[in-house]
């Protein structure tokens, strides 16, 4: 895995007990980097100090906490991976990418930090027939995707706002592992084939891009494989990894999302170490 050569800085990683967060907080550490880490729960903060990074926890929709948090910190850099997804609540997802954002970005400002790389997602472009670039609009009017557009807005207050908009997230600890809320819904049968896109990344190919982005220009970036595919192309492969019977076909006439573009990614030095969703989901077992 390429490790960025930048300065050693110090970072304040906002979810550092999160998918990419505990995967991407080891990565800092190894490039040298003075890394403070948050959560919501006082009994996940020793995972972080094993980490060999300052634990701190902090309500991010306690504005007044967030902004005693970052001044405490003075970070040269703000890695925001925050998500409330484990119940698959995408309300309060929504509700912490809307006001959990504003209240990191507003306390960053005041500490004077420049840099904020966050997470957002790749898979609400609108419909269209070519791959999507970071250039396309997204369409977040439908659930539960309303929350990215002021995400997005709100880090690019900041004088370098990076946006790193991942695919949909696969390996340990996510939802596509094994022991998993879709794997949940294969075995169920109740994931079906149908004319829809997916562009995934392995977890750690998306901690990897946050760690480059230390040195990325502002803007978004689309963090996602080689490999776009359609439910039917990828959901026999990951129905045989789980050990699981191939679902039936689906009802859907319209085809549903579409492609993503890598390319962006590529030329600033990003490189996915599982390129393609068919070998990551032979290995997941």
């Amino acid at each position: 895995m390429q490790i960025v050569e930048v300065p050693p800085l110090k970072i304040l990683v906002a979810g550092a007990t999160g998918v990419v967060g505990r995967r991407l907080v080891p990565l800092l550490v190894q490039a040298g980097h003075e890394v403070a880490g948050t959560t919501r729960h006082a009994e996940r903060a020793g995972s972080i100090a094993d980490q060999n990074a300052r634990p701190v926890v902090v309500d991010m929709l306690n504005a007044k906490a967030v902004r005693k948090v970052v001044a405490a910190a003075r970070p040269d850099a703000v890695i925001h991976q925050l998500t409330d997804l484990a119940d698959e609540d995408f309300a309060a997802n929504s509700k912490l990418r809307v006001h959990g954002t504003r209240n990191l970005v507003e306390a960053a400002g005041k500490a004077g930090v420049e840099l904020m790389i966050a997470q957002s997602i790749a898979w609400c472009y609108v419909p269209g027939e070519r791959p999507a670039v970071e250039s396309d609009p997204l369409d977040t009017t439908l659930p539960p995707y309303e929350g990215i557009s002021a995400l997005e807005e709100t880090v690019a207050r900041m004088p370098r706002g990076v946006v790193l908009r991942y695919g949909a997230l696969y390996g340990p600890g996510t939802w596509y592992a094994p022991d998993g809320a879709i794997a949940e819904r294969v075995r169920a049968g109740s994931l079906r084939p149908a004319p829809s896109w997916t562009s995934f990344v392995h977890a750690d190919d998306a901690a990897s891009a946050a760690l480059a982005a230390l040195d990325w220009p502002a803007g978004p970036v689309n963090i996602v494989d080689d490999e776009p595919a359609m439910t039917a192309d990828w959901l026999p492969v990951y129905s045989a990894a789980l050990g699981a019977p191939m679902p039936g076909a689906g009802r859907h006439a319209a085809t549903i999302g579409r492609p993503v573009s890598n390319a962006k990614a590529l030329s600033l030095g990003w490189k996915p170490q599982v390129p393609s969703w068919r070998t990551g989901f032979a290995d997941m077992g």
